[in-house]
């Protein structure tokens, strides 16, 4: 799926760690990434309309766990931008959620992301996109990525973006076995190896959450296996934090999904 903006609309790609190397934990408990970012033509979707308070609809097939309404990053990022902008204009949002939930995917990043484009596009206060991405970052250590949506480099926590070679156009089937899978866990698992920097070569790379993720929840080497035997892959690994895990493909083979389980065939921005 995809939908170019009109103007009360805008797409929020899902994310993907093409490779995400952690390197060590930082002073201020946080850890030191190394991760490439890349964006999909699978996404929700975020509307809104002037209104006299901000609110938010969500519908969909995810919408039933998105969690509370008040706790929804559209509506912080809205608050947010509102007081960097000075606009006193409001609107209503409603959220189609399509990308699952606690997933690594960035759901709710690319939420507050497409609500940042959308409303400086609708309010004209013409921040900047280095603007956004500064205003995202406080946010969510991904949402300034997710307001670039487009494949970088993102270091620190991920905050600190870089620019990287295209993958634009690279079929990638994303599959999930309908498990979530907590980020702050993952990262408490994290063996406290440094096993290097990410290279030039993405493929030659590796998704250092992947065993904590395993230990968590170990269907996600049945999905991994599963991928890998399709035919024409050219890369399984695990996404983010997961369990959503993805493969690769020059061309996109025809497959059966596992009962039970979630997956969309989509294309790299």
């Amino acid at each position: 799926m995809w939908h170019l903006p009109n103007s009360d609309s805008e797409p929020a790609p899902a994310k993907i760690n093409l490779a995400l190397h952690v390197r060590h934990r930082m002073d201020d408990g946080y850890h030191a990434l190394e991760t490439l970012f890349a964006f999909t033509r699978f996404g929700d979707l975020l509307h809104a309309h002037p209104a006299d308070g901000w609110s938010l609809q969500i519908d969909g097939p995810m919408a039933d766990d998105a969690g509370p309404l008040e706790e929804n990053l559209v509506l912080r990022a809205a608050r947010a931008f509102a007081a960097a902008s000075g606009t006193a204009q409001m609107f209503a949002f409603r959220l189609q959620k399509h990308i699952p939930v606690a997933a690594g995917l960035g759901g709710g990043s690319a939420d507050a992301a497409a609500a940042l484009r959308l409303l400086n596009r609708m309010t004209g206060a013409g921040l900047v996109q280095s603007d956004l991405e500064v205003l995202g970052a406080t946010l969510g250590a991904d949402v300034a990525a997710c307001v670039r949506a487009q494949s970088c480099i993102g270091l620190g926590r991920g905050e600190i973006l870089r620019p990287a070679e295209p993958v634009s156009g690279l079929p990638i089937l994303l599959v999930n076995p309908r498990v979530a899978v907590p980020t702050g866990p993952v990262f408490r698992g994290w063996d406290g190896i440094d096993r290097g920097p990410l290279g030039s070569d993405f493929r030659a790379a590796r998704n250092d959450l992947e065993p904590p993720a395993l230990a968590l929840q170990p269907v996600i080497a049945e999905v991994l296996a599963w991928l890998q035997t399709l035919d024409g892959v050219t890369l399984a690994r695990m996404s983010g934090s997961g369990a959503t895990c993805f493969a690769l493909f020059d061309r996109m083979p025809d497959f059966a999904l596992p009962a039970g389980w979630w997956g969309e065939a989509t294309t790299l921005l």
